[in-house]
């Protein structure tokens, strides 16, 4: 007898949790920043015990007597307490205050180029590095490069790669279900920002095994010092740069500092919002991920979402040429001088496979919408002498073996009245099948929807349109012969 794989401890497996796994929320202010530590502390019993990734019902939970914060409707004696306040000023309050100084300082064109560059840094350090490098592994990349995700991701103030990553691959793990960190179904402003500015729900809590990123000094040094890493990344350095270059100490904090970190920060979100919100679903409409080229050109080519959660250790986003994907060209000019190697990609016949299952889906369901006739197992069957008796009044004739009501269409008949006529109460198989004229496609449809009955003990043809082709191609072959 061949052994089951026990599902508890395959989800400790995948969680991480069947060994020793630093934590991966951080404590003190940090840890706040990036979450809090009741999200990750989960079992792999309670992930399998749970049902539609949702704690709050299993008896017995820590969590079953508690009414948390996101439960309770949102009034003036609750926002205080469900609002993460933390995330509420690095997210919210220190962009909205960059803004009004924006109408406040002077402009200077080399703060701008000096904040264009820096929000490219660390926009490519988040979806080349945070995103395909560490949290799919869709690549390898040498240690200089690393350190330059580690060093100007941290400045867009998302987060540290181990946390943004373990985020990440939950969600992957959990697309559209309550342990989502980013739920699209909750609508797109708790996608885009809510599940930042609130306070999430550890009754939804959840964990992915991060060992893998854990293995590499970069990520374990950045999440060990973060805190300083993003200070001096985010708002420091382009503030030193912009002052000691060209005397702009506070355009360098306001514009290359706070408004560049605030921009990466949306552009990112539009991940989470965007890209489950808006465009088409090539592969695979049971989940939400869309593909589209605004959210491509918003985001540094993570628009091809669809495409990205069916083959998620692809290093590419966009498939064809002529699709705005930055982060892949970038992966692969680093691969082109040695900076980058081990560069996955599926194979194009699975990449087709799965537009093909995804087109046959929507052909079923346009299919299923319409009228096809009455299956041959669902016509009752008539004797030949219960067919003659009824044949001329009710205007009959049979084709495959099946009996059809003809009458109300002779008037409409493209081959004329007299033609049909001819053909009541008698077989039309030969004729109809290219006896007399080859029928169209849509000929052999519509006389499906006029089935009324089948003939006892004969030979039943269901598919005319298959039958007349296999004629068709018969005489063919005897021409040529």
């Amino acid at each position: 007898m061949v052994e089951t794989v026990d599902i508890t401890s395959l989800n400790a497996v995948a969680a991480g949790t069947n060994k020793a796994t630093p934590r991966i929320v951080a404590s003190g202010f940090g840890g706040r920043l990036m979450g809090t530590s009741d999200m990750v502390k989960v079992t792999a019993e309670e992930i399998t015990q749970t049902n539609e990734m949702d704690i709050k019902n299993k008896a017995g939970s820590q969590y079953s007597k508690v009414v948390h914060p996101s439960e309770k409707p949102w009034s003036m004696s609750t926002f205080v307490e469900k609002i993460n306040w933390l995330n509420m000023i690095l997210v919210a309050a220190i962009p909205l205050y960059g803004f009004v100084e924006l109408f406040r300082i002077h402009w200077d064109p080399r703060t701008v180029v000096l904040g264009f560059i820096l929000y490219v840094f660390s926009g490519l350090s988040i979806t080349a590095g945070y995103h395909r490098l560490y949290a799919h592994k869709a690549y390898d990349a040498a240690l200089p490069v690393r350190m330059f995700f580690a060093f100007f991701g941290a400045g867009a103030i998302e987060g540290s790669i181990k946390w943004w990553g373990h985020s990440h691959r939950v969600h992957h793990r959990y697309t559209d279900t309550a342990r989502d960190p980013y739920d699209a179904r909750q609508g797109f402003w708790y996608s885009h920002m809510g599940w930042m500015l609130t306070k999430p729900n550890p009754k939804n809590k959840a964990r992915a095994d991060i060992s893998d990123m854990m293995a590499d000094p970069v990520v374990v040094f950045q999440h060990k010092h973060y805190m300083y890493l993003m200070l001096f990344s985010a708002f420091i350095l382009p503030t030193i740069i912009a002052g000691l270059g060209w005397g702009d100490w506070y355009g360098g904090f306001i514009i290359a500092g706070v408004l560049k970190s605030c921009i990466i920060q949306q552009v990112t979100f539009c991940v989470n919002s965007l890209a489950h919100w808006i465009g088409v679903q090539p592969f695979d409409d049971r989940r939400s991920p869309r593909d589209h080229v605004l959210t491509a050109l918003v985001t540094f080519g993570e628009g091809y979402h669809n495409f990205h959660h069916e083959f998620p250790s692809d290093y590419r986003n966009a498939l064809k040429w002529y699709q705005y994907d930055p982060t892949k060209v970038v992966i692969w000019t680093l691969s082109k001088v040695g900076l980058a190697y081990n560069l996955k990609m599926f194979s194009q016949n699975a990449i087709e496979q799965g537009l093909v299952q995804q087109q046959q889906k929507k052909l079923d369901r346009m299919k299923a919408k319409l009228n096809w006739g009455a299956t041959v197992d669902e016509l009752p069957v008539w004797t030949r002498d219960e067919f003659d008796a009824r044949a001329k009044d009710e205007g009959l004739l049979i084709i495959g073996g099946i009996i059809h009501k003809v009458g109300p269409f002779i008037n409409e008949h493209p081959g004329g009245k007299a033609l049909i006529k001819a053909t009541i109460g008698k077989d039309a198989t030969k004729a109809f099948s290219g006896g007399v004229y080859y029928h169209s496609n849509a000929a052999h449809n519509l006389l499906k929807s006029m089935r009324v009955a089948v003939i006892k003990d004969a030979e039943v043809t269901s598919n005319t349109f298959d039958a007349q082709n296999f004629l068709e191609q018969k005489e063919k072959a005897n021409a040529t012969n």
